[in-house]
């Protein structure tokens, strides 16, 4: 088990379910709103995962990979907790809306560009710098960490925003 993998696969449902939506009737509002259910309640225990179990690590043994926001492991997970804030927020949003209506579809479009633009800067940057600099034990002691705590918050976890400076100062 390794949690930069546990992290792809997730990317993948993630981008998974966002296609079941767009294939999905507006008129079929019982399944936009399970699908849509499903996949709220998995992006926020994702980010907040990765909040407790990848980025404190990444913040100890990382050093900027890619194009990392200024070069640095600092900037790369400040950029990420920033994302996830946008995430939260434009999730929230989708709420504003009557199921399967034009608004609620935009919403769900928005929160999956926010959504896709956060996953391929952590491929590139955050992933990368882990696999290149921490070892495999540690990577599969995180992915134990990482899956129990999706495990526990199936249903999804109270979101709430960080303050990307004080994120890295805390665990940095």
């Amino acid at each position: 088990m390794d949690i930069t993998q546990l992290i792809l696969d997730d990317h993948a449902e993630q981008r998974r379910l966002f296609s079941l939506i767009e294939q999905i009737g507006a008129d079929d509002v019982e399944a936009l709103k399970a699908v849509w259910g499903r996949l709220s309640a998995f992006l926020d225990a994702h980010a907040e995962a990765e909040e407790r179990h990848f980025y404190p690590e990444l913040l100890k043994l990382g050093e900027g990979a890619n194009d990392a926001d200024d070069g640095t492991v600092e900037g790369e997970t400040e950029d990420a907790i920033e994302d996830h804030n946008k995430l939260r927020d434009a999730v929230k949003a989708v709420a504003g809306h009557r199921v399967g209506s034009r608004a609620w579809f935009d919403a769900i479009g928005e929160a999956n560009v926010v959504n896709s633009k956060h996953m391929g800067e952590e491929e590139r940057q955050g992933l990368t710098d882990f696999r290149r600099n921490a070892d495999l034990q540690t990577r599969h002691d995180l992915g134990v960490r990482f899956a129990a705590f999706q495990a526990r918050h199936i249903t999804g976890v109270k979101p709430v925003n960080k303050d990307p400076e004080a994120y890295v100062q805390k665990h940095g």
